[in-house]
């Protein structure tokens, strides 16, 4: 259980050349093993076990891997061995080879491919037009900020609603040097090695699909800052998902480009010119089934798709090619990460391309400004209009009312319910002077069962976790011959030898979820299973995949909205329905308050509502408000403050761990955390702007007893800081700061405060290396070491709790956290009944864990703790 140091120099520099090293050795792996044998570095054992592996790559990850476990020894000897076999190969190959010039076939090819994706991308294929009209593309792009990075492997949650902080942290930091081009995504990162593989993700709508489209606009255009590659091939993660019987590479390119047959061998011949684009990972009916083990090393051999997908990504398949993959957050987790070269997050508009996008869509300057403004106005459509597809949705809602009239929207809900009424004037066959005259029955009747009959296609199909929809189907088949079908569903077609079909989805997930809600509004239908609020994070059903589907209802059923819906399409909500919804959100609330478990949808859904009445029926008996491990953006403080600033009182514990909070975030909320009387920013990376603000608080607040900043990365002038601010009130009992940076020469700023007020000052695994101070040593109230007694049974107690109530992914990034302990602890009482039932409780998610991946991390620590 005790982790290995990981600081020695030849262990480092194979984990950090590693991907560097899968491409080198690949050819030699063999020989290369056969050496290490000999040298007594692997045993015969080792050998066969890296021999079991399928493929050349694979097996040179299982040698990386078994070095990892054998030590600096090893890897020292490992480095000289494939340094000597790397001068060796370069003295054999000195002569080169020169690159041959393309025959004139080639470049023939290679034009008219380019001519072919032009014509594919002049026209904007993201947004919804009407029928024969073209919008180009060179007009409408608005310019994306790409940076290096990822929002996180673990982000498990519906995440258009963890954009916004996140976003406005990045751009009001220097982003100038962290901003990458299109035309740079492949090239050296950080002068050492080559890009090979780019990961880019982005919430829905931020423009993953539209940056695609940039990418071949320029390449087909032979735009300046065009991609330097001969060839790049485009594939969807859609047109992959119609494709259910074996196939090869060969057949997948060709399917769309017959143009490059003639041509297609030379061009995989040379691979190191090619680029490969797969758009829509998260889309993929495979994605939760990537980590195969069944390899394709030939364009002509016949495999599952997967498979295919799979070889190309670990390199097995044209080793040399470059592969770009575009993936919302909830899916990456599935993508093999390792053979990522560069993550790139997409983190949309800035304000200055937010206006630039109104000046583009509304074609006069004055009319854009007037827009601009309103929105400036409402800080819901001011942070949707960072992502470019609710940009869009806002200004086609602006752009049939020319204004915001009446009551301004103010969540999700209300601006979709707006969209659709804009959407539903626009694209009747009626005009919109005579749509909004016309009252007769009929009219608002056909209205009425064209939305049911796409809301109940949309809620079937997301109920099986499904964006793509047959003509054959016969929901699909019900919308035949309806004028409204283009204005909310787009359609490709599916070309097979032999036949086509037409194949439907909605222009956003988003809108398919606000369909699906609508349905459930407005029918008798019951709700769905996976609707049921006690479906919790330890039997990893939801992934918050109905997140966003729970909102949208809550929201729809509220008064306003369904006033909407009656009024202008003809819906009614269901009374019995609302009633049980509104009783729902009031009893579980309740429950959670009081328990501490995880709120924070549920707030969502309450502030959906907009209804103090609700917010008032809440009545538990502690305040307990726990939003832990989450991304939040603008939009979740905003649903904490709502609920938060109806309630009085003292807010009994605020759990704000793992969210992402900066300095702009707390100063937002400092009125609650003065409320607070337990404070949990643990596992956040807060700085000297954000320590600051912690300590007004603690200069002011006559509540707070309990403060938890472990993990945090403070160190000694931060803490400095909080002493200072902890003399004033002297409230402050516990002070809980494991993992950080800390020094002797640190705590000492907290001598004359222990052991009163502070009682408890926690400082386990710090950076505790200089001398210890005789002062410090004795007192009993700070511990930087486990001890065998009842506060760290309590501790063990709250970590338990906290795994309960933890997806498998948080488990096991918690799990690496408490894991790091000594031999010598693991004999204390406490310590072994911890870890275990940390064994048991691991043990219980494996038997009901779905997810692979999940499932082999548990393995691991299973393993670990049973030592």
């Amino acid at each position: 259980m005790v982790e290995k140091d990981g600081c020695h120099s030849c262990l480092t520099s194979i984990r950090v050349l590693r991907v560097s090293f899968v491409d080198e050795l690949e050819g030699r792996i063999d020989s290369l093993l056969e050496t290490l044998v000999s040298w007594e570095v692997f045993t015969r054992d080792d050998r066969e076990e890296v021999v079991c592996q399928p493929g050349p790559r694979a097996r040179v990850r299982k040698v990386l891997d078994i070095l990892e476990c054998k030590g600096e020894e090893a890897a020292t000897i490992f480095l000289s061995i494939s340094r000597q076999d790397q001068r060796e190969q370069s003295t054999q190959c000195k002569e080169g080879k020169t690159e041959q010039p393309q025959s004139v076939e080639y470049n023939k090819v290679k034009q008219k491919h380019k001519d072919v994706l032009k014509r594919r991308s002049e026209s904007m294929l993201f947004y919804n037009t009407r029928h024969g009209e073209k919008i180009l593309f060179s007009e409408h792009y608005v310019n994306l900020l790409l940076v290096d990075g990822h929002l996180g492997l673990e982000i498990k949650r519906h995440e258009v609603l963890t954009f916004g902080q996140k976003r406005l942290c990045l751009q009001q930091k220097s982003t100038v040097h962290r901003k990458i081009a299109p035309a740079d995504l492949f090239s050296i990162a950080n002068g050492k090695r080559h890009v090979k593989k780019v990961l880019v993700t982005g919430v829905a709508g931020i423009g993953k699909t539209i940056l695609v489209q940039k990418m071949l606009f320029d390449f087909g255009g032979d735009n300046k800052d065009r991609l330097a590659f001969d060839f790049i091939i485009h594939m969807t993660f859609r047109d992959l998902n119609l494709i259910d019987k074996p196939t090869n590479f060969r057949e997948l390119v060709l399917r769309k480009n017959r143009h490059l047959a003639k041509e297609l061998d030379h061009i995989m011949a040379n691979d190191d010119k090619l680029l490969i684009i797969l758009d829509g990972f998260d889309e993929f009916k495979h994605y939760r089934s990537c980590h195969v083990d069944v390899y394709v090393t030939e364009p002509d051999e016949d495999a599952e798709v997967l498979e295919i997908f799979g070889s190309l990504m670990q390199g097995e398949l044209l080793p040399d090619a470059s592969v770009m993959l575009t993936s919302r957050p909830a899916a990456i987790n599935y993508i093999p990460v390792g053979c990522i070269d560069r993550f790139v997050l997409i983190s949309g508009f800035s304000l200055t391309e937010v206006q630039d996008f109104f000046l583009r869509y509304f074609q006069d300057s004055a009319l854009a400004d007037r827009m601009f403004t309103v929105v400036s106005e409402n800080e819901l459509m001011l942070t949707l209009c960072f992502i470019p597809a609710f940009c869009y949705i806002v200004c086609c809602i602006l752009k049939e009312s020319k204004d915001v009239r009446g009551e301004s929207p103010k969540t999700m809900t209300d601006i979709y319910v707006q969209y659709l009424v804009a959407l539903l004037r626009s694209h009747t066959k009626a005009r919109t002077d005579t749509f909004l005259q016309e009252e007769s029955a009929g009219a608002i009747q056909n209205l009425s069962d064209i939305v049911l009959k796409l809301g109940r296609l949309a809620f079937k199909k997301l109920m099986e976790h499904q964006t793509l929809f047959y003509s054959s189907d016969r929901d699909v088949a019900e919308l035949a011959g309806c004028s409204l079908v283009s204005t909310f569903l787009d359609k490709t077609v599916a070309q097979e030898p032999g036949c086509t079909e037409e194949v439907y989805s909605f222009a956003h997930l988003t809108v398919q979820e606000f369909f699906a809600s609508v349905f459930c509004a407005v029918t008798d239908h019951p709700l769905p299973d996976a609707f049921q609020y006690t479906a919790g994070p330890t039997e990893g059903s939801n992934y918050g995949h109905l997140d966003l589907f729970n909102r949208f209802l809550s929201g729809i059923i509220s008064e306003r909205n369904a006033n909407l819906l009656s009024r202008h399409v003809g819906l009614c909500c269901n009374n019995e329905k609302i009633e049980t919804h509104r009783q729902r959100i009031i009893r579980e609330l309740t429950m959670l308050c009081e328990n501490g478990a995880h709120i924070l949808n549920h707030l969502h859904c309450l502030f959906e509502q907009q209804d103090p009445s609700l917010v008032l029926a809440v009545q538990p008996k502690a305040l307990r408000i726990n939003v832990s491990d989450e991304a939040l953006s603008q939009m979740d403080y905003n649903a904490i403050k709502y609920f938060l600033n109806l309630k009085k009182g003292n807010i009994s514990e605020l759990d704000l761990t793992g969210t992402g909070v900066n300095c702009e975030a707390l100063r937002d909320i400092q009125p609650l955390l003065l409320r607070c009387e337990c404070l949990w920013l643990g596992e956040n990376n807060l700085d000297m702007d954000t320590v600051q603000v912690i300590a007004d608080v603690l200069q002011v607040s006559e509540n707070i007893t309990q403060l938890g900043l472990g993990w945090s990365n403070i160190g000694d002038d931060e803490l400095l800081v909080l002493s200072s601010a902890i003399r004033v009130k002297k409230t402050l009992e516990e002070l809980w700061m494991e993992g950080n940076r800390l020094s002797y020469r640190g705590l000492l700023s907290l001598s004359d405060l222990t052991p009163s007020p502070l009682k408890r000052v926690v400082a386990i695994w710090n950076d505790l290396t200089d001398t210890d101070p005789e002062s410090l040593s004795t007192r009993d109230s700070i511990t930087v070491s486990f001890t065998d007694d009842e506060m760290w049974e309590a501790w063990g107690q709250w970590v338990f709790k906290r795994c309960e109530v933890s997806s498998n992914e948080k488990l096991v990034t918690v799990l690496h956290k408490v894991c790091n302990i000594s031999v010598q602890c693991l004999e204390a009482r406490w310590a072994q009944t911890f870890y275990r039932q940390l064994s048991e409780l691991i043990k219980r998610r494996i038997e009901c864990c779905t997810e692979d991946d999940d499932k082999m991390k548990l393995t691991k620590f299973e393993r670990m703790l049973n030592l």
